[in-house]
């Protein structure tokens, strides 16, 4: 291996290691505000890669029929307890015509607009707004009424949101796997090494996310809360935080983040239906060297990620995904012995 080859494979591992840095930022997002370990993160990936792919054959993507059936379960579910509560029928009624309104409109208009051949940007804008209703929707269906259930329970339902996901993606997608056109063909040479344009976006528009993210989280009302909600969820609660709020809004940025992700990672290889759980996993595994809980940690550890599989592939193709994985066993038995066991609802 010369100096080329090590800066190309270098190169990689930053993209692909800029990818997962976004999943494990979203996985510990998620985990610290709902104690969720989110396993189908990674799917929200795939079902924004698949989404931009349906829509560029003029066809509309089997997601928008999928959205509209979970807005309708989620405000049947609303209204259900609107009226246990008031038993009001008209306060019922506009709790679930809340939570009918913007997944209904984001569907009509991705309907509308499928056969007319937007551009690209439209096309991906219109992608990642349907990825992102699928978040709060998800929480509220599989999610909101085991809120206060143990991390095990919860972990047990990610699964099965896991399965249902790459089930009904198979449904939608078929077997037959899609790759995106690149955002851009530019390419920048710095002697040897050819960075392409889409290495650029994606590595710009994950730096970008992460300071964004900083910012909400440090400068924005909702970050806050957010960030009380992950330190005391029941000091939040008693603060007026509403934890059922903050788990939707958890989960819609990890929907965003997903679907972006998915555009980002679509036009440098081939997504499949089941491709996101490969994607999800490695994010994953830069989470939990982040402990779960440390957002640089787990930007280094999504970069470490991508390094060691870039590498791996060269020197071992056939063993990257083992050597990858094996990665998480030391981290969590380092983990284990260093970390204290506590449970704030104790």
């Amino acid at each position: 291996m010369d100096f080329s080859i090590a800066s190309i494979l270098l190169l990689d591992g930053v993209t692909n290691g800029a990818i997962y840095a976004l999943l494990g930022l979203a996985t510990v997002l998620v985990f610290t505000v709902t104690r969720v370990i989110f396993i189908p993160q990674g799917e929200f990936a795939a079902y924004g890669a698949l989404t931009l792919a349906i829509l560029q054959t003029g066809k509309i993507p089997g997601t928008v029929w999928l959205l509209l059936i979970l807005a309708v379960l989620a405000a049947l579910m609303d209204g259900a307890a609107e009226w246990q509560r008031h038993r009001h029928a008209a306060s019922a009624l506009k709790s679930a015509l809340k939570t009918l309104a913007i997944p209904a409109v984001v569907a009509g208009i991705t309907a509308w607009a499928a056969p007319l051949q937007m551009p690209l940007l439209v096309q991906a804008l219109l992608s990642v707004c349907v990825v992102t209703a699928f978040g709060p929707l998800v929480y509220r269906v599989a999610y909101q009424s085991l809120a206060d259930a143990t991390p095990l329970v919860l972990l047990i339902v990610s699964v099965g949101v896991h399965f249902a996901m790459t089930g009904l993606g198979l449904l939608f997608f078929g077997a037959e796997g899609f790759r995106n056109p690149a955002f851009s063909n530019a390419s920048l040479s710095l002697g040897d090494l050819a960075i392409t344009g889409q290495a650029m976006i994606i590595i710009a528009t994950s730096g970008a996310l992460i300071v964004l993210l900083w910012l909400f989280f440090e400068r924005s009302l909702y970050g806050k809360a957010l960030r009380a909600t992950a330190v005391n969820r029941l000091g939040a609660r008693l603060m007026g935080i509403s934890s059922q709020s903050a788990g939707q809004l958890t989960f819609a940025m990890a929907a965003l983040i997903g679907a972006l992700s998915g555009l980002l990672i679509g036009p440098t290889t081939t997504v499949f239906y089941d491709s996101g759980f490969l994607i999800g996993l490695k994010g994953f595994v830069a989470a939990v060297v982040a402990g779960l809980a440390s957002y640089p940690g787990a930007l280094l550890g999504a970069l470490f990620v991508g390094i060691v599989e870039a590498f791996a592939s060269f020197w071992a193709s056939a063993f990257k995904e083992v050597i990858v994985f094996t990665l998480i066993l030391p981290v969590l038995l380092w983990r284990s012995l260093q970390g204290g066991h506590s449970d704030e609802d104790h």
